[in-house]
């Protein structure tokens, strides 16, 4: 969802019965004033075996939706003992990398289920999966 000049919203569970698990990311826009907009994605599970699914750009062309703003964001569902090399994709920018569940290891950090992990400086990211599990990374400029 981009606010954009202006939108009214709120968060509700459509199963009341179920209790409710969800991230509420919110990125700063590199852009004022824009029309507010909002997008939704689905995607195939198996997109997300080993390898890096785009689901956010800055660009409205690449894969997934698209913000104002110069980051990236990607899931990745890790099977146990594999290796993903993350390629930052802009110089200066910074990747928070949260642990959805499983266990991971990132910059010599073990990462438990709802740990983070921010990394910057940096053009490449290992991330071993110790345990099977799926992350989120978001990729950001760090200076505004």
């Amino acid at each position: 969802m981009s606010a954009g000049t202006g939108v009214q919203h709120s968060e509700v569970n459509a199963k009341h019965n179920e209790e409710v698990q969800l991230f509420q990311i919110w990125i700063f826009p590199n852009k004022r004033n824009v029309s507010p907009r909002y997008d939704q994605v689905k995607y195939n599970e198996a997109e997300l075996l080993n390898q890096f699914l785009q689901v956010v750009s800055s660009n409205p062309e690449d894969a997934g939706t698209w913000i104002h703003q110069q980051a990236w964001l990607h899931l990745s569902q890790l099977e146990e003992g594999k290796t993903l090399n993350y390629q930052v994709k802009q110089k200066g920018n910074g990747v928070y990398i949260l642990n959805i569940n499983g266990n991971f290891e990132i910059a010599n950090q073990v990462l438990e289920t709802r740990d983070a992990i921010g990394v910057w400086e940096t053009e490449s990211i290992d991330i071993k999966a110790n345990k099977t599990g799926r992350l989120l990374l978001i990729e950001v400029p760090m200076e505004f």
